[in-house]
């Protein structure tokens, strides 16, 4: 039994040592540590870009803040200077994004196949698969959510400007329309005693 232990721990020994197997190894550890790093970076600063997304619109979608005062707040200074080339940095966030989703997609549907591997000759392969193919979904989801959440929020900044001119608008209507009333009811008191001095 014991011999029969140390011929199964030396054939593992001598199937682990093969240089195949060590090249493969090699190279999964090589691709893991370095693309890791560089996707991280990457899909860090997507992540962040969209919780950035979240936090504007949540704060966009605050009840007691009226559209008037984000409309006094659109049209400062400051916020006219950054809109100044908000279109083309809006425009190359959006295609950014895109690339980004696409990129994910393709990883994705890369590492969804994982028939193709045989796990008796590499046990850890499935494992590694199943983590990028985990990573890649994530990616897949983090780009699609920032690309729809930097529509969404144009869309509403857009709404609110736009429902703020038209209360301000509604608001000049009213008076003028309440100023033409007052007119008309001063108009028919004088006609009225016109009428009653002849």
């Amino acid at each position: 039994m014991g011999g029969l232990d140390s011929g199964d721990q030396q054939g593992r020994k001598t199937q682990a040592s093969s240089p195949d197997t060590q090249q493969l190894l090699g190279e999964i550890w090589d691709l893991w540590i370095f693309s890791g790093v560089r996707m991280s970076l990457q899909w860090t600063a997507v992540a962040t870009f969209l919780y950035a997304e979240v936090f504007f619109l949540l704060l966009l979608c605050i009840p007691f803040i009226s559209p008037k005062r984000w409309n006094k707040i659109f049209k400062s200074r400051i916020v006219q200077t950054i809109a100044l080339y908000g279109n083309t940095w809006f425009m190359v966030a959006i295609v950014i994004l895109i690339f980004l989703f696409i990129d994910a997609i393709r990883e994705a549907r890369k590492y969804s196949v994982s028939e193709t591997v045989d796990p008796s000759n590499h046990p850890t392969a499935i494992e590694h698969i199943h983590m990028k193919l985990f990573r890649a979904q994530r990616n897949e989801y983090i780009a699609g959510f920032a690309l729809l959440l930097c529509l969404l929020l144009r869309r509403v900044a857009t709404l609110l400007s736009q429902q703020a001119s038209l209360m301000a608008s509604n608001e000049a209507f009213k008076k003028q329309a309440e100023g033409a009333s007052n007119a008309a009811k001063k108009y028919m008191e004088e006609n009225e005693l016109l009428q009653e001095v002849k």
